[in-house]
């Protein structure tokens, strides 16, 4: 299928942060673009405001009239779907029955890479950062670099850069999903894989299974290629033309002499072919250096010099949503973010340690999916009890039904920590009002993202006295 021959293409889901931002691209090169959520959310608010159709009733009859026969050319039509949607989705089969092609956001995304020059960054945790840090660096570097991000760059307000064309050779940065192996659609000059921790064994079954999935990721890529990945992931006997990066340790990229000043990380970058000295970066973490140190040997390896490089790095403003500072004041900081893996939980606690230290850190933590829940159970009671106080709320399903005997509790029984409350989503904002805190953290990827505006509406109004960061 040619997508320059499309007239009309309709997402079924179109309020993932994946699909909108293919509906952003086709509706940049001025094609008819419609879908379906189940939700309204702040994000399908903002493709309706940019001239996107979207409707929340699953039924044929909200489908726009263009698109609901099938006696047009099908050629013209196009029919996205997300792999998350339940099989009696009414509109999925209805589109069936019309005979249209139907094809997954990661096909689509195949087809748009296929003839491009493109930079795939994958892994458990780790991905959309480094892709957006990469995307900005080429960006502000001037290139013509198109972007599909897996969230809201902070320095862009899009989760899509529909690139510059008048800048040359087109260069295409996708974040490169595992979910249901979708990335095993592209075809990467360039790629990336940050960790390969278990994740999404209700698809995979084991890890075993999921690692072999990365290991076919890693052989994607197109002749000539190269591939980054951390080190200690075993990669290394694929035969393929690769670069490892790490943190103070043997490895082809270092991120050394990482240290903290006034709030902020510096550290210097080094390769076998020159040092980058005091780098700057907004970003907290010792995670979040490392993935700066592998967007910086991409950019080194595309060209970008060590002034276009530092420039901007510092420039580089973050991820909505991944260690997101939505208040920050002189007696309470509240930071949001999309932790939802026991490891992506560590790393935020421990950077909230490290940048404010000896501080009380309050955390809410909404757990996403009953199967990841029972799945790292410990490892979710072991990163939680990192905090001083949990506010711990029911399970966001998503995509899953309920599954006998597991709920939050399950997580509370484990944990050290035993400063729990098990609360339910509408209740915080009352539970806080008996709380004291230094730092607040909010935490998971579910609908938790719903009480991050009348959270820092609350501390602003009752608890700040001097606001020296307001947004």
């Amino acid at each position: 299928m040619k997508t320059e021959k499309l007239t009309h293409i309709y997402f079924i889901g179109i309020g993932g942060i994946g699909m909108s931002a293919l509906a952003r691209y086709f509706k940049s090169l001025g094609k008819d673009v419609s879908g379906y959520d189940k939700t309204p959310t702040t994000l399908t608010a903002e493709l309706e405001k940019e001239g996107i159709r979207i409707s929340f009733k699953d039924e044929p009859d909200s489908i726009p009239v263009a698109l609901n026969s099938n006696s047009g050319n099908p050629e013209t039509v196009l029919v996205v779907y997300t792999p998350a949607i339940p099989k009696d989705q009414k509109i999925f089969n209805h589109f069936k029955t019309l005979g249209l092609p139907l094809k997954k956001r990661s096909e689509v995304l195949g087809m748009i890479t296929a003839d491009s020059y493109t930079i795939a960054v994958a892994g458990t945790h780790g991905k959309t950062t480094t892709s957006s840090i990469i995307a900005h660096l080429l960006t502000h570097a001037g290139y013509n670099c198109t972007a599909f991000m897996g969230g809201i760059s902070k320095n862009y307000n899009t989760n899509y850069l529909p690139g510059k064309p008048s800048a040359g050779k087109n260069m295409v940065v996708v974040e490169a999903d595992e979910y249901d192996r979708s990335f095993l659609t592209l075809n990467p000059d360039l790629s990336v894989i940050t960790s390969m921790d278990a994740d999404h064994l209700d698809i995979y079954g084991d890890k075993n299974y999921m690692e072999e999935s990365y290991r076919m990721f890693a052989a994607k890529l197109k002749p000539g290629g190269k591939l980054f990945f951390r080190s200690g992931l075993g990669l290394e006997n694929m035969g393929l033309n690769y670069s490892t990066y790490s943190i103070n340790e043997q490895s082809d990229i270092v991120a050394g002499n990482v240290r903290i000043k006034n709030h902020q990380y510096h550290f210097d970058w080094s390769d076998k072919n020159g040092t980058i000295t005091d780098l700057t970066s907004d970003l907290p973490g010792w995670h979040n250096v490392e993935n700066s140190a592998v967007s910086i040997a991409l950019a080194r390896h595309i060209g970008l010099s060590d002034s276009q490089i530092m420039n901007g790095l510092k420039s580089y403003s973050g991820v909505r949503r991944r260690f997101d500072i939505q208040v920050r004041s002189s007696n309470v900081v509240y930071i949001d973010d999309y932790a939802h893996h026991p490891e992506e939980l560590r790393a935020c606690i421990s950077s909230a340690r490290e940048l404010y230290p000896g501080k009380k850190i309050m955390g809410i933590f909404q757990p996403h999916l009953y199967s990841r829940t029972r799945d790292f159970v410990d490892g979710f009671a072991k990163s939680l009890s990192l905090l001083d106080e949990l506010l711990l709320l029911d399970i966001y399903p998503a995509r899953e039904l309920p599954i006998p005997g597991v709920d939050s509790s399950i997580i509370l029984q484990k944990m050290d920590n035993r400063s729990v409350t098990l609360c339910h989503k509408e209740d915080v904002l009352k539970i806080l009002e008996n709380k004291k805190f230094d730092v607040l953290l909010s935490l998971g990827a579910g609908d938790i993202d719903q009480l991050v505006a009348p959270i820092r509406k609350y501390l602003q109004s009752t608890h700040l006295q001097t606001l020296e960061n307001e947004k």
